[in-house]
């Protein structure tokens, strides 16, 4: 009976279904080895010779594939169709020929497969093959790079940027373009211009808007209205004139659908549509195509298989009718270079069925199956015809005129199914509908309007725009986006707000640093071309190791040459290349380096744990500090007022806005300050705020139960009440300084009714999942002090990081509470006793 090897254990499940008990079909639960994270894995001396580790959690999995192969001597490797999937079949084949699980006579295949149907599992398994040593001298190149940048930079980062985390390959030029957008809205300055708009209305009295395109017979370009004076010249040109049509044009529009899904626009597109995070995108597309809902969701690729085509074409003309169907399917190519990386487009298994006819009960699947299965209906349906029309209003002397348009949808073609969301707001005065309107007859003003506007900065990145512009750039693969852009979130040089990219203090320095001693490694055209290469030995048109050696020997010199310098003559450096966003212009003119604290000593950059800072040179006597974005007067610090002889100040420091008693003295280095809450704006604040502050943890009065006083205060996780050891959450910041003892005796009775077993109310699971399918029990998902957890009799599972809560499934969490169980010798037996009991029924 062969043994057939896949990633997942959601994978094997369907997998198992269709190939039935002739195979035994197991999970290796992802990469089996790696490169330990110490120093000589990749032997630069010796032809970059790799040494790789069994990691300890993949033990287990590869001990249970050796067993079943003692019995049965055939292995299949069904790993995904891309180079990870091939790296992961060769590194199961070499691991297990290490440990001599595979013998001599034991036949080894790899079979590959775009979707889990079984139409496609059973053809894979038609059609073996060995693995693929294109692909993985590929892989193998990638992760020598990735290990050579990431051991080698991230130690010069930690020597010569106390804070900094690590820089990657291809992680710092995601982070450069961050870093770069932001500085490129601070250097930004808005230009102001006008326009005139017009509320016009035919003699039969319907109205319609029109904004002024000629003015004194010239063609506005859009500054020429530069100010309030012009603008009130033009709108008083428009209502002096009379106003007549001076021509009316319909023309036919054909708007055609988007091609269907690759991995890059569908994780913009659930970005734009739900404010899906590319890792939450891969993560329910994985889902979906494990349970044979979707194709293969890495790839490159826009094409289609011609049978689906088909099948979508018969799906459209029974839901929508024939007329939505074109006369010759449509047919995508596929931009990809790279013919590995250029799988099919991520489309349903079968057309017929949309997401309330599967019944797909997690949110997220639901939503992200409905987007796949409408985009890919849309791309093979017609084009939606428009008629779009333009009117020209005049004044007889031709000094004026101005211009309205409008469309209609004739026919909806692909918009009754789909419409692609857009980054940021467009406001289209085409989709307007206007009414009759003929040439030759009068226009009646009812109201002429100047309207001011401003020049916008270039957006910042959401996560969507930003994997747009690495794939324009050719940096990152379909496989990596994701990883990269949550990489630089969870090393905190980037956050997300409002699911925009912003970047922090550390990663503007990390980036700084890396562009002035490392430029050439964080640029994009060489990040693109070293892509290429590595596409090329994909292709096996180029030697992997030759690849290596060119980057290894210019790479080692820098990093000689950085080695080498002082703390000091790095952040020299990053001073000056940094001064025009850390010294700005003062309004007054005075120096912007001068410390506006003690006024005599200069602003430097300085470093810590925590990231980048601006201080005074004259430390510890001036203890003067703010963050890197802007001066004190431009962050707002000001003098509050007095109390008790103290001058009570507003300040910005390196972690955000704070109040503060007097000023540093030899005598009191940390004098009294405190942080503004979540929610509290700088410009708010005043004298009786700032004292408030200060003034907490305030006292509530003795706990009536043994006289231990209760406090109210704002900590690192919020507002909250306290009672000896025991903490507790309160949900507003002004509770704080309203709450009395009734309710603060009542939250803290509830918190500690939550804590333990057998400590009062037993706690409400985040999600029930039902009885255990073998052993019987609730299966529950908790909230815990770390994170959330599968919950099963005494077995508590962490929930993996990265899987939402909610999405967790009973099949998941059976997985999660074996795992767990196998790796406690005592709750074993016990879960095993359960079941042959349960079996002997």
């Amino acid at each position: 009976m062969p043994v057939v090897v896949v990633e997942s254990p959601a994978k094997a499940k369907t997998i198992n279904k269709y190939l039935g008990s002739d195979y035994t079909v197991l999970a290796s639960y992802g990469h089996v080895r790696d490169l330990p994270a110490k120093d000589g894995s990749v032997d630069t001396e010796n032809g970059f010779e790799m040494t790789w580790e069994v990691g300890n959690d993949s033990k287990k999995h590869m001990k249970a594939i050796a067993d079943a192969l003692a019995g049965d001597n055939v292995l299949i490797l069904a790993t995904d169709p891309d180079r990870e999937g091939e790296a992961i079949s060769w590194h199961l084949e070499e691991a297990l020929r290490k440990r001599k699980a595979i013998r001599k006579d034991t036949p080894v295949s790899r079979v590959v497969f775009n979707a889990i149907t079984k139409s496609a599992v059973t053809e894979a398994m038609k059609n073996p093959r060995q693995v693929d040593q294109d692909l993985v001298e590929a892989y193998l190149a990638r992760r020598a790079l990735d290990y050579l940048v990431g051991f080698n930079l991230s130690p010069v980062l930690w020597r010569k940027l106390p804070g900094a985390r690590s820089a990657g390959r291809v992680q710092s030029v995601c982070l450069r373009l961050i870093v770069e957008r932001e500085m490129e809205i601070e250097a930004f300055t808005a230009q102001e211009y006008w326009s005139v708009k017009a509320l016009l209305a035919t003699p039969r009295g319907q109205e319609f808007e029109a904004r002024l395109t000629v003015l004194a017979g010239k063609k506005l370009d859009r500054f020429d209205i530069a100010n309030a004076t012009q603008a009130e010249l033009a709108t008083q040109a428009v209502q002096s004139r009379d106003l007549t049509v001076k021509s009316v044009e319909a023309k036919p529009a054909n708007r055609n659908p988007s091609a269907p899904f690759m991995t890059s626009t569908l994780q913009q597109e659930a970005s734009r549509k739900f404010g899906f995070g590319a890792r939450q995108t891969m993560s329910t597309a994985q889902r979906l195509y494990e349970a044979g809902l979707i194709t293969y969701m890495r790839t490159d690729g826009i094409d289609m298989a011609p049978e689906a085509v088909m099948a979508a074409r018969d799906a459209i003309k029974d839901r929508y009718g024939a007329e939505y169907v074109p006369q010759s399917p449509r047919m995508y190519k596929n931009k990809a270079k790279n013919a590995q990386e250029a799988h099919e487009c991520i489309r349903p298994t079968d057309m017929t069925l949309d997401a309330a006819q599967l019944k797909i009960s997690e949110p997220d699947q639901r939503k992200l199956y409905d987007l796949i299965w409408k985009r890919t209906l849309a791309s093979q349906m017609e084009a939606a015809r428009l008629e779009r029309t333009t009117v020209d209003v005049a004044s007889r002397d031709g000094q004026v005129e101005l211009r309205a348009t409008g469309q209609v949808v004739l026919f909806e073609g692909f918009l009754k199914v789909y419409e692609e969301g857009r980054d940021d707001a467009v406001v289209d005065e085409d989709d307007k509908r206007l009414p009759a309107i003929n040439q030759g007859e009068a226009a009646d003003k009812k109201s002429v309007t100047p309207e001011q506007h401003f020049t916008q900065p270039p957006p910042r990145y959401t996560e969507a725009t930003l994997v747009k512009k690495m794939e324009e750039l050719g940096i990152g693969r379909p496989s990596t986006y994701a990883s990269v852009i949550t990489t630089i979130q969870d090393r905190e040089y980037v956050r997300k707000e409002k699911n925009r990219l912003f970047p922090e203090d550390k990663g503007r320095i990390v980036t700084i640093f890396l562009l002035n001693f490392f430029r050439k490694y964080v640029g994009y055209e060489f990040t693109a071309n070293l892509e290429e290469e590595l596409d090329d030995i994909t292709a096996g048109e180029r030697d992997w190791k030759n690849v290596l050696e060119r980057f290894w020997r210019d790479f080692k010199a820098q990093i000689d040459e950085t080695s080498e310098l002082r703390i000091t003559e790095v952040l020299d450096k990053l001073d000056a290349a940094l001064a025009p966003q850390l010294y700005p212009p003062r309004e007054d003119g005075s120096d912007p380096r001068i410390c506006p604290l003690c006024g005599t000593g200069q602003l430097h950059l300085k470093t810590s744990r925590t990231g980048g800072f601006v201080g005074c040179g004259n430390y510890p006597e001036c203890r003067y500090t703010r963050p890197i974005a802007g001066d004190a007067a431009e962050n707002g610090d000001r003098v509050l007022g007095e109390d008790g002889g103290d001058e009570i100040s507003l300040k910005s420091g390196r972690f955000g806005p704070y109040v503060q008693r007097g000023e540093p003295t030899e005598d009191n280095k940390k004098p009294p300050r405190a942080s503004l809450p979540k929610g509290w704006l700088p410009d708010d604040m005043d004298l009786e705020k700032a004292l408030t502050l200060l003034s907490l943890p305030r006292e509530i009065g003795p706990h009536p139960d043994d006289g231990v006083m209760i406090e109210a205060g704002i900590g690192r996780y919020g507002p909250f009440v306290k009672h000896d050891r025991l903490y507790a959450n309160l949900k507003e910041v002004d509770e704080v300084f309203t709450i009395g003892m009734n309710r603060a005796v009542e939250v803290l009775a509830q918190k500690a009714a939550t804590r333990g077993a057998g400590r009062g109310a037993a706690v409400k699971p985040m999600k029930e999942l039902g009885e255990h399918p073998e052993n019987g029990g609730a299966v529950n998902v908790m909230e815990g002090r770390y994170g959330p957890y599968v919950k099963w009799e005494k077995i508590n599972a962490t929930i993996p990081k990265g899987t939402e809560p909610a999405d967790v499934t009973m099949e998941m969490a059976v997985e999660l509470i074996a795992e767990r169980a196998a790796k406690s010798g005592k709750k074993k037996p016990a879960a095993k006793k359960k079941k042959s009991a349960s079996s002997a029924k």
